[in-house]
């Protein structure tokens, strides 16, 4: 897959992703509120029933769902959020996604801005970068936990896309459609999973080493420390050890 996906794989083994900053549940919560604005039905919104799916996963309390929900849909009363995506580049001139939601623009824009600046990057125009992207769920899986031909019945029976090996996880590819189902699935089977998510995946990558490398890092965890930040996409690949390295 991509250097991106893994560096969420290791984080997410180590435990490191959000949690050390104890950011998860603020993602989550603004993200169930931003989708509850469209409706706080989750059988007729796609976009809630997916968030309220990653936040169970977390282990979020129902409470807490149940008040992200009212405050999206004006029955509680809550910061109003706005949506943005910034496309820039990294180092290498590697392509960047990052989607933000802010209930102060100006300071989100300053934030962005220095992080690229700081870390070997810089903005790019909208549509510069998105292009290269496509949504789709993934699931990624040890391999202690799972044979490939378990898992290549899930995808199959459920309309998953791919199935690929990936050192130590197999991954799961789906359409947007088609991830809740598959994800039930891998649940239902008794398989943990390392991450399970919808996402943006890149259709080409760039390579990096060395220098290059490393500044790409510590670009992509400036990014990830902003309050404001819900996602960060890439299209890099780098040696699987430095990332380990990395996110120590």
């Amino acid at each position: 897959m991509s250097g991106h996906s893994k560096w969420a794989t290791i984080k997410h083994k180590k435990g490191a992703l959000d949690a050390k900053r104890g950011k998860v549940f603020t993602r989550l919560i603004k993200e169930i509120t931003i989708a509850a604005r469209a409706g706080g039905d989750p059988d007729g919104n796609p976009r809630l029933r997916t968030a309220i799916l990653a936040a169970k996963a977390e282990n979020m309390p129902a409470d807490n769902i149940k008040r992200a929900i009212q405050r999206g849909t004006g029955e509680l009363e809550g910061a109003t959020y706005e949506e943005i995506t910034f496309e820039g580049y990294g180092p290498g001139g590697v392509a960047i996604l990052v989607e933000v939601l802010t209930d102060n623009r100006n300071r989100a824009v300053s934030e962005i801005r220095h992080s690229f600046s700081k870390n070997g990057g810089n903005l790019g125009e909208a549509g510069s970068v998105r292009f290269m992207f496509s949504k789709k769920g993934l699931i990624a899986v040890e391999k202690s936990a799972a044979t490939e031909e378990q898992l290549m019945d899930i995808v199959l029976e459920h309309g998953g896309e791919d199935l690929s090996d990936e050192g130590d996880t197999w991954e799961i590819t789906t359409e947007p459609s088609a991830y809740e189902a598959v994800a039930e699935a891998v649940k239902a089977a008794g398989i943990p999973t390392v991450m399970s998510e919808v996402t943006m995946i890149a259709s080409t990558y760039t390579r990096l080493e060395g220098a290059a490398a490393g500044q790409m890092i510590r670009l992509l965890e400036a990014l990830e420390e902003s309050d404001d930040v819900q996602n960060v996409y890439s299209n890099f690949d780098m040696d699987a050890a430095q990332m380990e390295n990395a996110a120590g």
